[in-house]
Protein backbone atom coordinates (compact mmCIF):
# COMPACT_ATOMS: atom_id res chain seq x y z
CA UNK A 1 0.00 0.00 0.00
CA UNK A 2 1.41 3.20 -0.95
CA UNK A 3 1.19 6.06 2.19
CA UNK A 4 2.76 8.94 0.26
CA UNK A 5 0.36 10.93 -2.03
CA UNK A 6 3.02 12.13 -3.77
CA UNK A 7 4.33 8.49 -5.27
CA UNK A 8 0.69 7.73 -5.83
CA UNK A 9 -0.30 10.50 -7.51
CA UNK A 10 3.05 9.94 -9.83
CA UNK A 11 2.24 6.07 -9.94
CA UNK A 12 -1.08 6.96 -11.48
CA UNK A 13 0.77 9.20 -13.87
CA UNK A 14 3.29 6.69 -14.91
CA UNK A 15 0.60 4.03 -15.43
CA UNK A 16 -1.70 6.81 -17.73
CA UNK A 17 1.70 7.79 -19.77
CA UNK A 18 2.37 3.82 -20.31
CA UNK A 19 5.56 3.82 -18.56
CA UNK A 20 3.84 1.07 -15.91
CA UNK A 21 1.45 -1.61 -17.00
CA UNK A 22 -1.32 -2.00 -13.87
CA UNK A 23 -1.57 -5.69 -14.31
CA UNK A 24 -4.65 -6.10 -11.38
CA UNK A 25 -4.92 -3.96 -8.25
CA UNK A 26 -1.69 -3.31 -6.29
CA UNK A 27 0.15 -5.00 -9.01
CA UNK A 28 1.65 -3.15 -11.47
CA UNK A 29 4.85 -3.46 -13.92
CA UNK A 30 6.97 -1.73 -15.95
CA UNK A 31 6.59 -1.98 -19.47
CA UNK A 32 10.19 -3.18 -20.34
CA UNK A 33 9.84 -5.63 -17.96
CA UNK A 34 6.59 -7.52 -19.84
CA UNK A 35 9.46 -7.89 -22.51
CA UNK A 36 10.19 -10.96 -20.31
CA UNK A 37 8.71 -14.54 -20.84
CA UNK A 38 7.85 -14.93 -17.55
CA UNK A 39 5.82 -13.66 -15.26
CA UNK A 40 4.91 -13.73 -11.57
CA UNK A 41 2.59 -16.29 -11.32
CA UNK A 42 1.98 -16.52 -7.85
CA UNK A 43 0.93 -12.75 -7.39
CA UNK A 44 -1.08 -12.67 -10.46
CA UNK A 45 -2.99 -16.34 -10.13
CA UNK A 46 -2.80 -17.76 -6.36
CA UNK A 47 -2.39 -21.57 -6.46
CA UNK A 48 -1.68 -21.66 -10.15
CA UNK A 49 0.87 -24.37 -12.13
CA UNK A 50 2.33 -23.53 -14.90
CA UNK A 51 0.48 -26.82 -16.97
CA UNK A 52 0.20 -27.98 -21.22
CA UNK A 53 1.70 -25.93 -23.79
CA UNK A 54 3.39 -23.59 -21.29
CA UNK A 55 5.00 -26.33 -19.72
CA UNK A 56 5.38 -28.18 -22.29
CA UNK A 57 7.30 -24.94 -24.67
CA UNK A 58 9.51 -25.12 -21.35
CA UNK A 59 10.41 -28.63 -21.77
CA UNK A 60 11.09 -28.40 -24.90
CA UNK A 61 8.54 -31.39 -26.09
CA UNK A 62 6.87 -29.41 -28.58
CA UNK A 63 7.39 -26.71 -31.58
CA UNK A 64 4.02 -25.15 -30.55
CA UNK A 65 4.15 -21.53 -29.09
CA UNK A 66 2.09 -20.97 -26.32
CA UNK A 67 -1.00 -18.50 -26.82
CA UNK A 68 -0.68 -16.95 -23.65
CA UNK A 69 0.21 -18.62 -20.12
CA UNK A 70 -1.44 -22.16 -19.54
CA UNK A 71 -2.30 -22.09 -15.58
CA UNK A 72 -4.06 -24.78 -13.89
CA UNK A 73 -6.18 -24.26 -10.83
CA UNK A 74 -8.24 -25.71 -8.58
CA UNK A 75 -11.70 -26.79 -9.89
CA UNK A 76 -14.22 -24.22 -8.25
CA UNK A 77 -11.89 -21.92 -7.02
CA UNK A 78 -12.69 -18.20 -8.91
CA UNK A 79 -9.88 -16.10 -9.79
CA UNK A 80 -9.98 -12.46 -10.98
CA UNK A 81 -7.64 -12.22 -14.23
CA UNK A 82 -5.79 -9.24 -15.50
CA UNK A 83 -6.12 -8.28 -19.38
CA UNK A 84 -2.21 -8.24 -19.58
CA UNK A 85 -1.13 -10.59 -19.26
CA UNK A 86 -2.75 -13.56 -21.42
CA UNK A 87 -3.52 -16.55 -18.83
CA UNK A 88 -5.72 -19.24 -20.18
CA UNK A 89 -7.14 -21.15 -16.76
CA UNK A 90 -7.66 -24.74 -16.70
CA UNK A 91 -9.91 -26.06 -14.01
CA UNK A 92 -8.77 -29.23 -12.59
CA UNK A 93 -9.91 -31.63 -10.30
CA UNK A 94 -7.99 -32.26 -7.06
CA UNK A 95 -6.77 -35.56 -7.72
CA UNK A 96 -5.21 -34.57 -10.85
CA UNK A 97 -4.35 -30.53 -10.01
CA UNK A 98 -2.23 -32.01 -7.25
CA UNK A 99 -0.01 -34.69 -8.73
CA UNK A 100 3.63 -33.75 -10.13
CA UNK A 101 4.25 -30.30 -9.05
CA UNK A 102 7.70 -29.04 -9.13
CA UNK A 103 9.13 -25.29 -8.79
CA UNK A 104 11.74 -24.03 -10.77
CA UNK A 105 13.57 -21.02 -11.59
CA UNK A 106 12.84 -19.25 -14.70
CA UNK A 107 13.13 -15.82 -15.54
CA UNK A 108 14.59 -14.84 -12.30
CA UNK A 109 11.06 -16.33 -10.79
CA UNK A 110 10.09 -19.34 -8.94
CA UNK A 111 7.57 -20.67 -10.51
CA UNK A 112 5.11 -24.04 -10.13
CA UNK A 113 5.30 -26.26 -12.73
CA UNK A 114 4.33 -29.33 -13.64
CA UNK A 115 6.95 -31.98 -13.80
CA UNK A 116 7.84 -33.65 -17.43
CA UNK A 117 6.24 -36.49 -17.04
CA UNK A 118 2.87 -35.35 -15.70
CA UNK A 119 3.22 -32.99 -18.81
CA UNK A 120 3.70 -35.72 -21.23
CA UNK A 121 0.49 -37.27 -19.38
CA UNK A 122 -1.36 -34.10 -19.67
CA UNK A 123 -0.82 -34.15 -23.30
CA UNK A 124 -2.25 -38.09 -23.32
CA UNK A 125 -4.73 -36.92 -21.54
CA UNK A 126 -6.08 -33.87 -23.78
CA UNK A 127 -5.01 -35.60 -26.70
CA UNK A 128 -8.38 -35.44 -28.59
CA UNK A 129 -8.21 -31.48 -27.57
CA UNK A 130 -5.15 -30.68 -28.64
CA UNK A 131 -4.76 -33.14 -31.86
CA UNK A 132 -3.03 -36.43 -31.72
CA UNK A 133 0.04 -35.11 -34.08
CA UNK A 134 1.26 -32.71 -31.07
CA UNK A 135 0.39 -35.43 -28.20
CA UNK A 136 2.81 -37.61 -30.34
CA UNK A 137 5.31 -35.35 -30.89
CA UNK A 138 5.58 -34.56 -27.23
CA UNK A 139 5.29 -38.10 -26.13
CA UNK A 140 8.22 -39.03 -29.25
CA UNK A 141 10.50 -35.65 -27.79
CA UNK A 142 10.13 -37.17 -24.42
CA UNK A 143 11.25 -40.60 -25.21
CA UNK A 144 14.16 -39.58 -27.16
CA UNK A 145 15.49 -37.77 -23.84
CA UNK A 146 18.51 -39.34 -21.59
CA UNK A 147 16.87 -37.98 -18.24
CA UNK A 148 13.02 -39.85 -18.85
CA UNK A 149 11.91 -41.64 -16.65
CA UNK A 150 9.30 -43.67 -17.73
CA UNK A 151 8.83 -45.42 -14.25
CA UNK A 152 7.37 -42.40 -13.19
CA UNK A 153 5.42 -41.88 -16.24
CA UNK A 154 3.89 -45.03 -15.89
CA UNK A 155 2.75 -44.01 -12.30
CA UNK A 156 1.45 -40.41 -13.09
CA UNK A 157 -0.26 -42.71 -16.06
CA UNK A 158 -2.25 -45.07 -13.54
CA UNK A 159 -3.00 -41.93 -10.90
CA UNK A 160 -4.75 -39.87 -13.66
CA UNK A 161 -6.52 -43.11 -15.51
CA UNK A 162 -4.85 -42.91 -18.85
CA UNK A 163 -2.41 -45.97 -18.41
CA UNK A 164 -4.53 -48.15 -21.02
CA UNK A 165 -4.05 -45.19 -23.25
CA UNK A 166 -0.24 -44.67 -22.31
CA UNK A 167 0.31 -48.14 -23.08
CA UNK A 168 -0.84 -47.99 -26.65
CA UNK A 169 1.06 -45.12 -27.54
CA UNK A 170 4.42 -46.42 -25.67
CA UNK A 171 3.65 -49.98 -28.29
CA UNK A 172 3.44 -47.39 -31.45
CA UNK A 173 6.69 -45.33 -30.52
CA UNK A 174 8.97 -47.81 -29.02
Amino acid sequence: MISNRYLYYRLLEAVKSGEIIRLKPGVYCMEDAMAETMIDLEKIVPDGVLCLYSAWAHYGLTTQIPQGFYVAIPRKQKITLPDYPPIILNYWDRSIYGVGIVRQQIDGFEIPIYDMEKSVCDAIRYRNKIGIDVSSEILKNYLSRKERNITRLAAYAKSMRIAGILNKYLEIQL
